[in-house]
Protein backbone atom coordinates (compact mmCIF):
# COMPACT_ATOMS: atom_id res chain seq x y z
CA UNK A 1 0.00 0.00 0.00
CA UNK A 2 2.79 2.40 0.90
CA UNK A 3 5.37 1.50 -1.79
CA UNK A 4 4.99 5.05 -3.17
CA UNK A 5 3.23 8.17 -2.03
CA UNK A 6 0.04 9.27 -3.76
CA UNK A 7 0.00 12.38 -5.92
CA UNK A 8 0.01 15.69 -3.98
CA UNK A 9 -3.21 16.86 -5.60
CA UNK A 10 -5.09 13.80 -4.40
CA UNK A 11 -3.70 14.09 -0.89
CA UNK A 12 -4.41 17.83 -0.55
CA UNK A 13 -8.04 17.40 -1.57
CA UNK A 14 -8.53 14.79 1.14
CA UNK A 15 -6.67 16.91 3.67
CA UNK A 16 -9.06 19.77 2.98
CA UNK A 17 -12.21 17.66 3.07
CA UNK A 18 -11.24 15.64 6.14
CA UNK A 19 -9.27 18.18 8.17
CA UNK A 20 -10.21 21.75 7.27
CA UNK A 21 -13.94 21.17 6.81
CA UNK A 22 -14.09 19.29 10.15
CA UNK A 23 -12.63 22.19 12.16
CA UNK A 24 -15.89 24.16 12.66
CA UNK A 25 -17.94 21.22 13.96
CA UNK A 26 -15.10 20.01 16.22
CA UNK A 27 -14.52 23.51 17.60
CA UNK A 28 -18.22 24.14 18.22
CA UNK A 29 -18.76 20.75 19.85
CA UNK A 30 -15.67 21.13 22.01
CA UNK A 31 -16.84 24.52 23.24
CA UNK A 32 -20.22 23.19 24.32
CA UNK A 33 -18.66 20.14 25.99
CA UNK A 34 -16.49 22.42 28.11
CA UNK A 35 -19.51 24.52 29.06
CA UNK A 36 -21.57 21.43 29.92
CA UNK A 37 -18.78 20.14 32.17
CA UNK A 38 -18.65 23.49 33.95
CA UNK A 39 -22.39 23.54 34.44
CA UNK A 40 -22.61 19.95 35.69
CA UNK A 41 -19.61 20.11 38.04
CA UNK A 42 -20.11 23.52 39.66
CA UNK A 43 -22.65 22.51 42.33
CA UNK A 44 -20.52 19.62 43.57
CA UNK A 45 -17.41 21.79 43.82
CA UNK A 46 -19.34 24.64 45.43
CA UNK A 47 -20.69 22.30 48.11
CA UNK A 48 -17.16 21.62 49.34
CA UNK A 49 -15.89 25.17 48.80
CA UNK A 50 -13.59 24.32 45.89
CA UNK A 51 -15.35 26.05 43.01
CA UNK A 52 -12.09 27.79 42.02
CA UNK A 53 -10.70 24.28 41.30
CA UNK A 54 -13.37 23.66 38.70
CA UNK A 55 -10.88 24.13 35.88
CA UNK A 56 -8.90 21.12 37.06
CA UNK A 57 -11.64 18.60 36.36
CA UNK A 58 -12.73 20.34 33.15
CA UNK A 59 -9.27 20.61 31.61
CA UNK A 60 -8.09 17.19 32.76
CA UNK A 61 -11.20 15.47 31.43
CA UNK A 62 -10.88 17.24 28.08
CA UNK A 63 -7.18 16.66 27.54
CA UNK A 64 -7.13 13.05 28.71
CA UNK A 65 -10.38 11.69 27.32
CA UNK A 66 -13.08 13.91 25.92
CA UNK A 67 -10.91 15.83 23.46
CA UNK A 68 -9.51 12.80 21.59
CA UNK A 69 -12.74 10.79 21.75
CA UNK A 70 -14.85 13.80 20.78
CA UNK A 71 -12.68 14.64 17.78
CA UNK A 72 -12.67 10.99 16.69
CA UNK A 73 -16.44 10.69 17.06
CA UNK A 74 -17.04 13.84 15.01
CA UNK A 75 -14.59 12.59 12.39
CA UNK A 76 -16.28 9.19 12.25
CA UNK A 77 -19.70 10.77 11.88
CA UNK A 78 -18.84 13.53 9.42
CA UNK A 79 -15.98 11.96 7.46
CA UNK A 80 -16.12 8.21 8.04
CA UNK A 81 -19.71 7.83 6.91
CA UNK A 82 -19.06 10.03 3.88
CA UNK A 83 -16.01 7.99 2.90
CA UNK A 84 -17.96 4.75 3.16
CA UNK A 85 -20.82 6.21 1.12
CA UNK A 86 -18.51 7.57 -1.61
CA UNK A 87 -16.53 4.35 -1.94
CA UNK A 88 -19.71 2.30 -1.70
CA UNK A 89 -21.25 4.28 -4.54
CA UNK A 90 -18.10 3.78 -6.60
CA UNK A 91 -18.28 0.04 -5.90
CA UNK A 92 -21.98 -0.16 -6.84
CA UNK A 93 -21.51 1.84 -10.05
CA UNK A 94 -18.42 -0.26 -10.93
CA UNK A 95 -16.06 2.73 -10.89
CA UNK A 96 -13.60 0.80 -8.75
CA UNK A 97 -13.67 -2.05 -11.27
CA UNK A 98 -13.01 0.50 -14.01
CA UNK A 99 -9.94 1.78 -12.16
CA UNK A 100 -8.62 -1.77 -11.92
CA UNK A 101 -9.29 -2.36 -15.62
CA UNK A 102 -7.29 0.75 -16.50
CA UNK A 103 -4.32 -0.55 -14.54
CA UNK A 104 -4.69 1.76 -11.54
CA UNK A 105 -4.48 0.46 -7.98
CA UNK A 106 -7.76 1.38 -6.22
CA UNK A 107 -6.17 0.98 -2.79
CA UNK A 108 -3.35 3.38 -3.61
CA UNK A 109 -5.61 5.87 -5.37
CA UNK A 110 -8.63 5.81 -3.04
CA UNK A 111 -7.58 4.47 0.37
CA UNK A 112 -4.05 5.74 0.99
CA UNK A 113 -4.87 9.48 0.68
CA UNK A 114 -7.83 9.11 3.03
CA UNK A 115 -5.78 7.06 5.49
CA UNK A 116 -2.97 9.63 5.55
CA UNK A 117 -5.41 12.50 5.96
CA UNK A 118 -7.11 10.83 8.93
CA UNK A 119 -4.01 9.88 10.90
CA UNK A 120 -2.12 13.11 10.19
CA UNK A 121 -4.93 15.60 10.80
CA UNK A 122 -6.83 14.09 13.71
CA UNK A 123 -4.14 15.24 16.20
CA UNK A 124 -4.79 18.83 15.07
CA UNK A 125 -8.52 18.31 15.47
CA UNK A 126 -7.90 16.85 18.93
CA UNK A 127 -5.89 19.91 19.96
CA UNK A 128 -8.66 22.14 18.62
CA UNK A 129 -11.29 20.23 20.63
CA UNK A 130 -9.11 20.49 23.76
CA UNK A 131 -8.53 24.22 23.31
CA UNK A 132 -12.12 25.14 22.57
CA UNK A 133 -13.38 22.96 25.42
CA UNK A 134 -11.00 24.69 27.84
CA UNK A 135 -12.11 28.10 26.55
CA UNK A 136 -15.78 27.13 26.86
CA UNK A 137 -15.28 25.85 30.40
CA UNK A 138 -13.38 29.00 31.39
CA UNK A 139 -16.03 31.27 29.89
CA UNK A 140 -18.90 29.50 31.62
CA UNK A 141 -17.10 29.28 34.97
CA UNK A 142 -15.87 32.87 35.06
CA UNK A 143 -18.72 34.68 33.30
CA UNK A 144 -21.75 32.62 34.34
CA UNK A 145 -20.68 31.25 37.73
CA UNK A 146 -18.58 34.33 38.59
CA UNK A 147 -15.50 32.36 39.70
CA UNK A 148 -12.35 34.45 40.17
CA UNK A 149 -10.45 34.07 36.90
CA UNK A 150 -6.95 34.26 38.47
CA UNK A 151 -7.68 31.45 40.92
CA UNK A 152 -9.38 29.43 38.19
CA UNK A 153 -6.35 29.70 35.89
CA UNK A 154 -3.83 28.97 38.64
CA UNK A 155 -5.59 25.79 39.73
CA UNK A 156 -6.12 24.76 36.10
CA UNK A 157 -2.36 24.81 35.50
CA UNK A 158 -1.81 22.58 38.52
CA UNK A 159 -4.17 19.88 37.27
CA UNK A 160 -2.98 19.18 33.73
CA UNK A 161 0.50 17.78 33.09
CA UNK A 162 2.37 17.27 29.85
CA UNK A 163 1.86 13.51 29.90
CA UNK A 164 -1.91 14.05 29.78
CA UNK A 165 -1.60 16.11 26.60
CA UNK A 166 0.80 13.62 25.06
CA UNK A 167 -1.50 10.70 25.89
CA UNK A 168 -4.51 12.34 24.26
CA UNK A 169 -2.62 13.14 21.06
CA UNK A 170 -1.02 9.69 21.02
CA UNK A 171 -4.42 8.01 21.19
CA UNK A 172 -5.77 10.16 18.37
CA UNK A 173 -3.42 8.54 15.83
CA UNK A 174 -5.00 5.15 16.55
CA UNK A 175 -8.49 6.63 16.33
CA UNK A 176 -7.74 8.17 12.93
CA UNK A 177 -6.40 4.88 11.61
CA UNK A 178 -9.50 3.03 12.84
CA UNK A 179 -11.85 5.50 11.15
CA UNK A 180 -10.02 5.35 7.82
CA UNK A 181 -9.63 1.57 7.71
CA UNK A 182 -13.16 0.75 8.84
CA UNK A 183 -14.80 3.30 6.52
CA UNK A 184 -12.78 2.26 3.48
CA UNK A 185 -13.39 -1.42 4.19
CA UNK A 186 -17.14 -0.88 4.48
CA UNK A 187 -17.15 1.13 1.26
CA UNK A 188 -15.12 -1.40 -0.72
CA UNK A 189 -17.32 -4.26 0.49
CA UNK A 190 -20.62 -2.45 -0.02
CA UNK A 191 -23.69 -4.49 -0.94
CA UNK A 192 -25.37 -3.70 -4.26
CA UNK A 193 -27.97 -0.94 -4.51
CA UNK A 194 -28.78 2.26 -2.66
CA UNK A 195 -29.69 0.31 0.47
CA UNK A 196 -26.23 -1.26 0.52
CA UNK A 197 -24.60 2.19 0.38
CA UNK A 198 -26.73 3.36 3.30
CA UNK A 199 -25.83 0.28 5.34
CA UNK A 200 -22.14 0.78 4.60
CA UNK A 201 -22.27 4.40 5.82
CA UNK A 202 -24.16 3.45 8.98
CA UNK A 203 -21.99 0.43 9.72
CA UNK A 204 -18.80 2.44 9.29
CA UNK A 205 -19.83 4.93 11.98
CA UNK A 206 -21.16 2.36 14.45
CA UNK A 207 -18.19 0.03 14.13
CA UNK A 208 -15.70 2.90 14.24
CA UNK A 209 -17.29 4.29 17.40
CA UNK A 210 -17.27 0.93 19.18
CA UNK A 211 -13.65 0.28 18.20
CA UNK A 212 -12.63 3.78 19.28
CA UNK A 213 -14.02 3.16 22.77
CA UNK A 214 -12.42 -0.29 22.98
CA UNK A 215 -9.02 0.96 21.83
CA UNK A 216 -9.36 3.95 24.16
CA UNK A 217 -9.73 1.60 27.13
CA UNK A 218 -6.71 -0.47 26.12
CA UNK A 219 -4.56 2.61 25.49
CA UNK A 220 -5.61 4.09 28.83
CA UNK A 221 -4.42 0.96 30.60
CA UNK A 222 -1.14 1.05 28.66
CA UNK A 223 -0.53 4.76 29.25
CA UNK A 224 -1.28 4.40 32.96
CA UNK A 225 1.39 1.71 33.20
CA UNK A 226 3.87 3.87 31.30
CA UNK A 227 3.11 6.85 33.52
CA UNK A 228 3.66 4.85 36.69
CA UNK A 229 6.92 3.45 35.31
CA UNK A 230 8.25 6.86 34.25
CA UNK A 231 6.96 8.91 37.17
CA UNK A 232 6.58 6.67 40.23
CA UNK A 233 6.38 9.75 42.47
CA UNK A 234 3.47 11.20 40.50
CA UNK A 235 5.37 13.88 38.62
CA UNK A 236 5.45 14.20 34.86
CA UNK A 237 4.67 17.85 34.38
CA UNK A 238 6.11 19.08 31.11
CA UNK A 239 4.20 22.36 30.96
Amino acid sequence: MFTRLPRPGTVLINFYQIGVLSLPVVALTGTFIGMVLANQSYRQFQAIGLESHLGVIINTSLVRELGPVLAATMLAGRVGSAMAAVLGTMRVTEQIDALTAMGADPIHYLVVPRFLACILLIPALTIMADFMGIVGGYFYSVIIWDIDHAAYLNHSREGVVGFDLFGGIFKSFFFGAIIALVSCYQGFNCEPGAEGVGKAATSSFVLSFVLILAIDLLLNILLDQVYVALYPSGGGSLI
